[in-house]
C-alpha cells in the first residue's frame, strides 16, 4: 500500500521498470532515456523525503514493510533463543524477548511485535501489550542484570493495551514496574525506537542510558488521533496534533529526549529494509562498545542523569 506522497515516485518506477522491460524485449537501446528519468527519480527521492511533515513521518512509521522486532532478531543478531510467559498469568505475544548475540557479546533483547498481516496482527494485539508482557520484559531485565550481559529493547507500539481485560490485571501498576526496573538495570541498556512509540506502553522498555529512533519514527506522550480526539473532539485533525506534538525523531534530538537519529535508506526503512537494519546494527555496536566502559554504579549515574536532565529549567 503507497502512501499518498509516495505515489509520484512509484509511477517514476514504473516507468523505469517498463522501459528495461521493452529495451530487453525488443532488443533496442534505451540506456539513455532510462539514466535520464533515474536522475530524476534521485531527485525526486530526496526533494520529497528532505521536506516531509510530522504526519507524513508518522505515516512512514506505520507503513507496512518496516523492520519488526522479529526481522531484526533474525538479520541483526545471531543465535537467539525466545523465551515465553510472565510465570504469573501468560504469554503475551505483543512483546518477544530472549538471549541472543551480538557481535560476539552475549545480549538480552526484548521488543514489541507486530504482525505482517491481519491474521499475524491479530495475534499480537497490532503490538499492544497487556500487563503479562511487561512482566515478561520485567523477567529478562532480570536475567541480563544476574548474567551481567547488555540489554536492547526494540520499540514499536501504538500504546500498551486500553482494554478491560489490562486495566483488570494492573496495566498503569505493571508499566510504572517496568519503567522502574529498567532504571535500576546495572548492564548497559540501549533503547531503539523503531516505529512507533507510543505512550507509556513505549517508555516501560525505554529507559535505558542511550535512546536511539529511527529516522521516520515518532515517539510521544499521546498518538495524533487520540490527541486530536481530546483537544479537538475530532482525531482527524491528526496532522495538526501531529505538529503540536513535536514527535519525529528531528524534533526529540533537538529536545534532547533521543541520543541519536539512525539515518533511513531513501525511500524509508519499509522499502529497504536490509540496509535500513544495517544502520541499526553499526549504530547499537558504537552504543554499546562506548557504554561497556563503563562501571554498573556509573551505569546508574548515567541512566539517572539522562532523565533527570529532561525538561529542565535553565534561566539565561
Amino acid at each position: 500500500m503507497a502512501l499518498e506522497f509516495e505515489q509520484p515516485i512509484l509511477e517514476l518506477e514504473s516507468r523505469i521498470r517498463e522501459l528495461r522491460e521493452y529495451a530487453q524485449e525488443k532488443g533496442v537501446d534505451l540506456s539513455d532515456e532510462i539514466a535520464l528519468l533515474e536522475q530524476k527519480l534521485e531527485r525526486l527521492q530526496k526533494e520529497t523525503f528532505a521536506n516531509l511533515s510530522r504526519w507524513q513521518r508518522v505515516q512512514l512509521a506505520r507503513a507496512p514493510g518496516r523492520p519488526t522486532t522479529l526481522d531484526i532478531v533474525q538479520h541483526v543478531f545471531e543465535d537467539f533463543v525466545e523465551l515465553h510467559g510472565d510465570r504469573a498469568f501468560a504469554d503475551d505475544p505483543a512483546i518477544v524477548g530472549g538471549l541472543a548475540r551480538f557481535r560476539g557479546r552475549s545480549v538480552v533483547v526484548v521488543g514489541h511485535q507486530k504482525g505482517k498481516t491481519t491474521k499475524e496482527n491479530i495475534h499480537r494485539n497490532f503490538g499492544m501489550p497487556h500487563p503479562e508482557g511487561y512482566r515478561k520484559a520485567m523477567r529478562m531485565m532480570d536475567l541480563a542484570d544476574r548474567f551481567g550481559f547488555p540489554f536492547v529493547s526494540l520499540i514499536d507500539t501504538p500504546g500498551a493495551y486500553p482494554g478491560v481485560s489490562a486495566e483488570e490485571r494492573g496495566q498503569a501498576w505493571v508499566i510504572a514496574q517496568s519503567i522502574q526496573r529498567m532504571g535500576r538495570l546495572r548492564v548497559p541498556a540501549v533503547a531503539v525506537i523503531l516505529g512507533e512509540g507510543g505512550s507509556g506502553g513505549a517508555l516501560a522498555i525505554a529507559v535505558g542510558n542511550r535512546v536511539l529512533i529511527m529516522e521516520n519514527a515518532w515517539y510521544s506522550v499521546i498518538s495524533p488521533e487520540s490527541c486530536a480526539a481530546i483537544l479537538w473532539r475530532d482525531a482527524a485533525q491528526a496532522e495538526q496534533a501531529a505538529d503540536a506534538l513535536k514527535l519525529t525523531a528531528h524534533d526529540l534530538r533537538e529536545l534532547g529526549v533521543v541520543d541519536r537519529v539512525i539515518p533511513e535508506p531513501g525511500g524509508g526503512a519499509h522499502r529497504h529494509p536490509e540496509r535500513a537494519m544495517q544502520a541499526l546494527a553499526e549504530a547499537l555496536a558504537e552504543e554499546l562498545a562506548e557504554l561497556e566502559r563503563l562501571t554498573p554504579e556509573e551505569l546508574l549515574e548515567d541512566r539517572y542523569r539522562r532523565f533527570r536532565q529532561m525538561g529542565a529549567v535553565r534561566e539565561a
